[in-house]
């Protein structure tokens, strides 16, 4: 039996509210979502040890922040190029189960960071906000601004714009599962610091209220609420074979942010073989709102990522770098 990455997160909140589902004669629900705790998902590979090593002259830093939201730590990696000058900063939010050093190795993030002179933060989820450290995306109290989980985020990077130079225009924040939510939800609650958003494998903002339908979402997929800041440029990457979220969460996140005008659709093969479609979503102002990547055949994993981290599919495009050719498109005006 194995744990999907993103409902094994609370799981201490279902176990929790065994008895509320048995007082209210739904224990049969309460069974199935254990179920699919332990029967869906894909096998994460080995984990890495913790510490991902920097290129010569790189630093992968270990901070911590704090505010009247809660305290959380975060590593920050500053290329070899960095010299001060103002750069562009990347807000990664890992999955379940995982922490900055394995969402860093997975992804790969830190070599594009290198190679092209940009700092990339990995905050990082406490066991005590949740005992298998996903972000409580569908949670309300962890959906609006100012407020939980969504403000400590926001506070660390601010945190960072302070103490580093960085590009203010462009500041983008990305994640995987539960991290890939909560992504969408800084995207609608912070548009003035994220110019652009990127989701993988993730859920609209709003999509759930509680675990109950957290589950529902999961397994059948859910719109999320009204679009608070529609125009956030997008980019969505999503299986159609995940188990554990349903692909037509990544449709929700897309309707959520896109303003779509025009679409244009592209199908191609990866290196690997894997193939996917590319939908490309125009506004009314001429200009790419969001893209989402359909990859065929592909579960729960980030795709293209390595497998020196967790829940990666090699196989598939390369998220990371398109996501970063997707977001340096975008800058915040003013």
């Amino acid at each position: 039996m194995k744990i999907t990455p993103d409902l094994a997160g609370p799981l201490n909140k279902i176990l929790a509210g065994a008895s509320e589902f048995t007082q209210r004669g739904r224990l049969g629900d309460a069974t199935k979502m254990l179920r699919h705790l332990l029967d869906g998902g894909v096998k994460p590979h080995a984990r890495p040890r913790d510490g991902v090593a920097a290129p010569q002259g790189a630093r992968f830093l270990t901070r911590s922040f704090t505010n009247e939201a809660g305290s959380r730590s975060y590593k920050l990696f500053v290329p070899a190029s960095y010299r001060g000058r103002p750069a562009p900063l990347l807000v990664m939010l890992h999955g379940c189960s995982q922490t900055p050093d394995d969402f860093a190795a997975g992804t790969r993030m830190n070599q594009i960071a290198e190679q092209q002179g940009f700092l990339v933060a990995y905050p990082a989820q406490s066991a005590a906000a949740n005992m298998q450290k996903c972000w409580n995306w569908f949670e309300t109290a962890h959906q609006r601004r100012d407020a939980g989980e969504p403000a400590v985020i926001a506070g660390v990077t601010r945190d960072i714009m302070r103490a580093w130079a960085v590009d203010a225009r462009r500041v983008y924040i990305a994640g995987l599962s539960a991290g890939g939510a909560l992504a969408a939800i800084m995207g609608q609650a912070y548009p003035d610091i994220y110019a652009a958003v990127g989701v993988h494998s993730g859920l609209a903002c709003g999509a759930a209220r509680d675990m109950p339908s957290a589950f529902a979402a999961m397994q059948h997929g859910r719109a999320g609420r009204p679009a608070t800041a529609r125009g956030v440029p997008t980019i969505v990457f999503h299986g159609d074979n995940d188990k554990t979220v349903h692909p037509r969460n990544g449709d929700a996140v897309i309707a959520q942010a896109a303003d779509a005008h025009l679409t244009r659709i592209e199908d191609g093969t990866s290196p690997c073989g894997r193939r996917f479609r590319r939908t490309v979503h125009i506004g009314t102002d001429g200009k790419v709102s969001a893209e989402y990547w359909v990859v065929h055949g592909a579960g729960h994993a980030w795709s293209g990522g390595s497998a020196a981290g967790t829940f990666t599919d090699a196989s598939g495009p390369d998220a990371s770098h398109e996501m970063i050719r997707f977001f340096m498109q975008f800058a915040l005006e003013g």
